[in-house]
């Protein structure tokens, strides 16, 4: 058989031991905030039917979905179907619903959204809860953006209180906080100022060709907007009035002043200044901790299924896209049944922030090593006095390990240095006769003489 050479696909990653810990600290500092706030955890399968994600993230997101081909002779069922169907034939759409009923997932909130009108019965509203798995978009892989990433999501059902949004806030200012981040912005927008927009250029209808080019503001500047809105049918007209809109300046009152008078004929775009007035007001009486707010009304985020208040995280520390985002989805339910429910969520971009805190340095050192202590023996004798010594520690909670009797000790402590353990303990004939271990610091280079009890209690 010929050697094959060890890959894997574009835009996934293996994760060293160290680099799990890492991620595990991202991860479970997301959750405890989740938690602090109200919200339990579910969790969803990688893949669902191909029908329950088509139609969710409009034309560019649906592009992105990795399809998988249905078990068995999936081309023979294709060739069936263009035997009994007349003037059949075989193209990207008509093909992949016949060969691929299964997706893996796009995003958590699609699927969470269909787990809420599945278990409706059992669920007590309003429903907050919290999702950390991976999700798959086949996308160009980059950097800070891979094909396999996983999402920190949380969201709320059953509520159309604006309390949530704000909370939302605070969750994403108390998160990152905690993992070290000290320069960040929170940008907010409301899909009804966007529509109050389209309205006031008569393009109530063009809302989404609308959203999608200026929610690429940032990346193609406004001449590229500009070229992009005439493409998609807008006149020089509508782009005069529409150009003040988006490049608003000033705080965030002057802006929501701002759009007051331009939108003064919408009551739609009223209703998105007064929605964002009350987001503000909240946050006034509870302080943000690190994060700067700021209302942005080029963020529209380009999905269809948002209504309401729109999201978006930035680090300004270092250059990466948005680390977090989300939205209302008042409707998005219904597309499941469940009519009249209205939901807000927002997500962690998890592999973003990993980027972020490795390139800042801003992981704990603790977090590059799990053993904090290793045992080593010169012979059978010494592993027999160590291994109940070992369990004591476990038992304490201390992550201990015991070097299997036979090896050298240079190479044990090379192990113990490998895997950046902090602390030896070396047992020979000389520390089981008199009972005092020798304690190393594999930092410091420093060794004791400490008794068992002693070892116990102390703080590694």
């Amino acid at each position: 058989m010929a050697s094959i050479k060890p890959s894997v696909p574009k835009g996934t990653r293996d994760f060293s031991p160290t680099e799990m810990v890492r991620r595990n600290f991202i991860f479970d500092t997301i959750k405890s905030v989740f938690r602090k706030y109200g919200y339990q955890q579910i969790e969803t399968p990688s893949m669902e039917n191909l029908s329950t994600l088509t139609g969710k993230y409009g034309d560019e997101g649906d592009k992105l979905i990795f399809k998988v081909l249905n078990s068995g002779d999936f081309w023979s069922d294709a060739e069936s179907k263009k035997q009994k169907i007349e003037n059949f034939e075989f193209t990207s759409k008509t093909l992949t619903p016949v060969i691929s009923e299964k997706a893996l997932r796009y995003d958590l909130t699609v699927p969470f959204a269909r787990y809420v009108v599945m278990h409706q019965n059992d669920i007590t509203f309003p429903f907050k809860r919290f999702q950390v798995q991976p999700v798959w978009r086949a996308d160009r892989p980059q950097r800070g953006r891979y094909r396999e990433f996983y999402q920190c999501d949380a969201d709320v059902v059953g509520s159309d209180s604006l309390l949530n949004e704000a909370e939302f806030i605070l969750i994403y200012d108390d998160a990152l906080s905690k993992l070290g981040l000290k320069d960040f912005t929170i940008k907010i927008n409301n899909r009804k100022i966007l529509s109050g927009i389209a309205e006031i250029i008569d393009k109530a209808d063009n809302i989404i060709d609308l959203t999608v080019a200026i929610d690429k503001l940032d990346k193609i500047g406004l001449e590229g907007v500009i070229k992009e809105l005439i493409e998609r049918g807008f006149t020089e007209t509508d782009i005069e009035k529409i150009k003040p809109v988006i490049l608003l300046e000033g705080s965030n009152e002057e802006k929501l002043a701002s759009l007051r008078t331009a939108l003064s004929t919408s009551v739609t775009g009223l209703k998105g200044c007064e929605e964002i007035e009350t987001v503000f007001n909240y946050i006034a009486n509870g302080k943000l901790q690190t994060a700067k707010l700021e209302l942005d009304i080029t963020l529209a985020r380009g999905l269809n299924y948002y209504t309401g208040a729109i999201f978006e995280v930035k680090t300004n520390e270092v250059a990466m896209g948005s680390i977090g985002g989300g939205g209302r989805y008042d409707d998005l339910t219904g597309m499941f049944g469940l009519k009249g429910l209205t939901g807000v969520g927002i997500s962690f971009g998890a592999d973003r922030i990993y980027d972020v805190l490795e390139e800042l340095n801003l992981f704990p050192e603790a977090s590059s090593q799990s053993t904090q202590l290793l045992i080593c023996c010169f012979d059978k004798e010494g592993e027999k006095f160590a291994f109940p010594v070992l369990q004591e520690l476990r038992k304490k909670d201390i992550n201990a390990e015991l070097y299997p009797a036979g090896a050298k000790l240079k190479k044990q402590l090379d192990y113990a240095n490998g895997k950046n353990i902090p602390y030896t303990i070396i047992i020979g004939s000389e520390e089981i006769e008199s009972g005092l271990l020798t304690v190393k610091n594999m930092i410091s280079g420093t060794q004791e003489k400490k008794s068992v009890e002693e070892i116990l209690k102390f703080s590694f």
